[in-house]
């Protein structure tokens, strides 16, 4: 754990050039491990998405239990209720939300075998919040599995990413591991946690993403208001 208690410069520079599109969805159940399924539906309707290096597809989130029921284990098989509130939400460069929010309303697609129908969009600027996180930051191609799934050492290569970003790392923090399942192979994930940033390399950091996969929801940040829910990426 990294934890620098030096008092942040909060140098706000907005940027609007990305932003979260929201979309409402009518879906009963999803894999607990959807993102390569969901990132290859969402591909199929989008021309350019292998052309777009700033978009990134947000897995899915419910919450972690509810009226008794507990999250099953991180797999591609187990299956996790949705309910009506649940969003798939897609981070894409303003300039692209209008067609992207074009090619997605109204259509049905599979994922894993599952229906899911998608319905109106709503744009959501990137958040001003400075404690950020990622449900699954992925480790570079190049990058030693064993490295990665130590703590001490993960928490060291994600420190050097960032500062090659110009971004501080004052108090960092790093979740459970988990493995996403793709045709290509397993790929292995932590989440993080990041606070004390300054909102400029808040904004900044969720602009850019971090580490590879940003099509399948990996390296994308969200505002994070706690510390416990970092434990558990899915």
């Amino acid at each position: 754990m990294f934890w620098n208690e030096d008092e942040p410069t909060d140098a706000l520079r907005l940027l609007d050039d990305i932003v979260d599109l929201l979309f409402a969805i009518d879906c009963k159940r999803l894999p607990v491990d959807h993102a390569y399924a969901l990132s290859s539906a969402v591909r199929a309707l989008v021309p350019w998405f292998d052309e777009e290096p700033r978009l990134g597809v947000h897995t899915i989130h419910v919450a972690g239990s509810q009226n008794g029921w507990e999250r099953p284990e991180h797999s591609p098989e187990a299956l996790i209720m949705v309910s009506r509130r649940t969003k798939l939400t897609i981070r894409v460069p303003s300039a692209r939300a209008d067609d992207l929010a074009s090619r997605l309303q109204g259509r049905r697609i599979d994922v894993s075998g599952q229906p899911l129908t998608i319905g109106a969009a709503k744009p959501k600027p990137l958040s001003q919040e400075t404690t950020i996180f990622a449900r699954y930051l992925a480790a570079a191609p190049s990058a030693d599995a064993e490295a990665f799934a130590d703590e001490s050492r993960f928490l060291e290569a994600a420190a050097q990413a960032l500062g090659a970003l110009d971004i501080r790392v004052r108090k960092a923090l790093c979740g459970k591991a988990a493995t996403l399942h793709t045709p290509d192979g397993p790929i292995h994930t932590r989440a993080l946690m990041l606070a004390g940033l300054t909102r400029e390399e808040s904004m900044r950091l969720q602009r850019e993403g971090l580490g590879p996969h940003r099509s399948l929801g990996c390296g994308l940040f969200i505002p994070h208001k706690g510390i416990d829910p970092v434990k558990s990426p899915t």
